[in-house]
């Protein structure tokens, strides 16, 4: 007999349809599984037939062939063992004809238990815009699954369960989403736990308003870490629609924190500055999103940037840019979204006090050249604003005053997206960072003392046409802030700061 099974399958973070055909035929006993199975998928003539046997029913004697369709995209993951199960149960007759709009996914323990696949909820997503009514997959993964409205999604515990449910004899009840089970429970750093530090707050509170990434560079224990993680704290909150792609995201990199069905706090990935290019861009055998891609949403901060490796700071170049990045194979190129803010921060020289107000520094010039300039200029450009960061003096340590929460930053912040959202809704960005070169001249008017501090500073301070660009989009979102149309002379100059960092840095100790 013949059997049709409906499944899904992931490329990328999107899904397509596969259908897990069986077909049983007399002659020697055998099992063929085709369909450009992995090691993965081959294994589970194993675990399906040991699951058949010790859940009462029989594994069919003869010729089993099955192929997985279409048998051109490569099938990976134990995620088929479900629908081949089952395909397998109805081609020899042992339970009645499966409905043809629902889909099966799953990985079965020896004993027939239903264990948690990957990228749950991107196929669910997939399932729904197919048409399908029902979508059968492990207990564990059904939360994030019925996030995707518009699709029954049945949770399954074990085989036996699923095979009452299809006999009518104890129907399960379709999971419901449930906004509890999001990561608003967990806490969250604010910005008054910081004190001092204004300066370095208004510049992450600019850098937040129009999505800039930034430097951060001063000595150890001044509070660059510190500061960076509450970087979330004042960003805006995320669409429904950027929760869903986002939470899609770490769900294929299995990176979705136990219990939560959805995150709705924008990520903040800090890898360590020994993670390899592969690591933050993403890839492997079995591509996987990387860092870059699991900040999608939210921020990437590079602690110690000069320690990452050459490698790994360059491939952040096109990702920043561009806001997606693509891991080319040989079968296919797979894209996954990284719409991120870069906070980078880093000592100004190896032993941390370059610069320090007490503490001597007892590098060497040509030390401190050789460390500096393991940033790259490119990258270095990138970096919309370089923010020096000093040690908090002791009466700002010691003060009883309290500091300005994050949600009084984040207030701010949201006014100035708002503007830069009814400005640019004809456009296709949404904040100053993403502002194209051709739409400069468009939405960033200057006054006429402002045009000209600009023509001045762009010769005194040796500009690139990137790093005009950068200066104008800063402004434009200091501007934002204030309610300003136009871009006046002091935001011109509060943006400038922002840029003269590098030369005092890597102009006098490079070369």
């Amino acid at each position: 007999m013949l059997s049709s099974v409906r499944s899904m399958g992931l490329f990328g973070i999107e899904s397509y349809a596969v259908t897990v055909e069986s077909d049983l035929s007399t002659g020697l006993p055998a099992f063929e599984l085709v369909g450009l199975p992995d090691a993965a998928v081959k294994e589970s003539r194993d675990r399906v037939r040991a699951a058949i046997k010790n859940n009462g029913m029989t594994f069919p004697v003869g010729r089993i062939t099955l192929n997985l369709a279409p048998a051109d995209l490569r099938k990976e993951g134990p995620l088929y063992d479900l629908p081949i199960l089952l395909s397998i149960l109805e081609a020899s007759g042992q339970i009645d004809r499966l409905p043809a709009d629902a889909a099966f996914l799953g990985e079965l323990s020896l004993a027939g238990a239903v264990r948690p696949v990957r990228g749950a909820l991107a196929m669910a997503i997939g399932a729904r815009e197919l048409g399908l009514r029902a979508l059968y997959l492990p207990a564990e993964n059904a939360p994030e699954a019925a996030v995707a409205q518009g699709i029954d999604i049945y949770p399954v515990r074990h085989l036996s369960e699923l095979l009452d449910h299809l006999k009518g004899a104890h129907p399960i009840t379709p999971a419901q989403f449930d906004p509890a089970q999001s990561d608003r429970s967990l806490p969250e750093p604010d910005f008054a736990e910081v004190k001092g530090q204004q300066g370095a707050k208004r510049a992450l509170e600019i850098a937040a308003a129009g999505a800039h990434n930034a430097l951060l560079i001063g000595p150890p224990g001044a509070g660059k870490s510190m500061l960076a993680k509450r970087m979330p704290s004042i960003l805006p909150d995320m669409t429904f629609e950027e929760a869903i792609e986002t939470t899609k995201i770490h769900s294929i990199a299995e990176a979705l924190p136990a219990g939560t069905a959805l995150l709705t706090r924008r990520p903040f990935r800090a890898p360590h500055h020994t993670i390899s290019a592969a690591g933050l861009a993403g890839g492997g055998p079995l591509p996987r999103p990387g860092e870059i891609s699991l900040a999608h949403g939210g921020v990437l901060f590079l602690d110690e940037l000069p320690e990452f490796s050459r490698d790994a700071m360059e491939v952040l170049r096109q990702p920043i840019e561009d806001g997606v990045i693509s891991i080319a194979r040989a079968r296919a190129t797979l894209r996954y979204p990284c719409d991120i803010m870069v906070i980078a921060a880093m000592n100004p020289c190896p032993c941390g006090y370059f610069g320090h107000p007490t503490r001597p520094c007892i590098c060497s010039p040509q030390k401190i050249a050789r460390y500096l300039s393991r940033v790259s200029g490119p990258l270095l450009d990138r970096l919309d604003l370089h923010v020096e960061v000093m040690p908090v003096e002791y009466d700002s340590i010691a003060s009883s005053e309290p500091a300005e929460p994050s949600s009084a930053v984040r207030e701010r912040v949201e006014r100035a997206r708002a503007l830069q959202r009814e400005r640019y809704r004809a456009e296709p960005f949404s904040v100053n960072a993403r502002l194209s070169p051709g739409a400069l001249g468009r939405y960033c008017a200057l006054t006429g003392e402002a045009d000209q501090l600009l023509r001045a500073a762009f010769d005194r301070m040796g500009l690139s046409g990137r790093g005009y660009d950068r200066i104008l989009k800063i402004a434009r979102t200091i501007a934002d802030l204030d309610g300003s149309d136009r871009i006046a002379t002091p935001h011109l100059a509060e943006a400038l700061q922002y840029r003269a960092l590098d030369r005092k840095y890597w102009s006098n100790h490079v070369g």
